[in-house]
């Protein structure tokens, strides 16, 4: 495979096919899906980073924190990669707000304060679902708050980690 080579796959979760796209050294996307179309790519890694990312798949669908982390590429904005750098750093089974993250950056770059909606936007366009964990990222007064997966997954996926969701809304 050439650097500029993608490879593609579907795993096949509990919770729904997710949709893997790699190049030679990096992941690129993983997302849920839920067109019949793209589910016929086939379930069978092609490449290195493809292989080590189903048994990360693997480890937390076995209901796991992973023990490491493939290598993943984000073409964001310096913001977007930012915010999303804050929420990978939010442990299996826990959550924060979109508001404690955009305090973080509010103080990272001395402002009084940061957008809330602009970290929401930039959850939004996260590329690399779960080892991102953008499901973690919840709303102040007990929002669950958006996920492009749908919001059912995000309750899942948040109850598989032990997360009480119960006072969710």
């Amino acid at each position: 495979m050439t650097d500029s080579a993608a490879a593609e796959a579907i795993y096949e979760s509990p919770f729904g096919p997710i949709f893997l796209r790699a190049d030679y050294d990096a992941l690129l996307k993983l997302y849920f899906v839920d067109d019949a179309a793209i589910v016929n790519i086939g379930a069978s890694p092609k490449s290195s980073v493809l292989t080590q990312t189903f048994h990360w798949l693997d480890q937390y669908f076995s209901g796991q924190q992973p023990s490491f982390c493939p290598p993943i590429r984000l073409s964001l904005t310096p913001f977007n990669t930012r915010v999303l750098e804050i929420a990978s750093q939010v442990k299996f089974g826990e959550t924060i707000t979109y508001g404690m993250i955009a305090e973080v950056i509010a103080a990272e770059r001395g402002l009084a304060k940061m957008s809330v909606r602009a970290v929401g936007s930039a959850m939004h366009r996260n590329p690399i679902c779960l080892i991102v964990p953008c499901h973690r990222v919840v709303g102040a007064n007990h929002h669950l708050g958006g996920y492009n997966g749908n919001p059912a997954r995000k309750r899942q996926l948040l109850a598989h980690e032990g997360v009480d969701i119960s006072n969710l809304i």
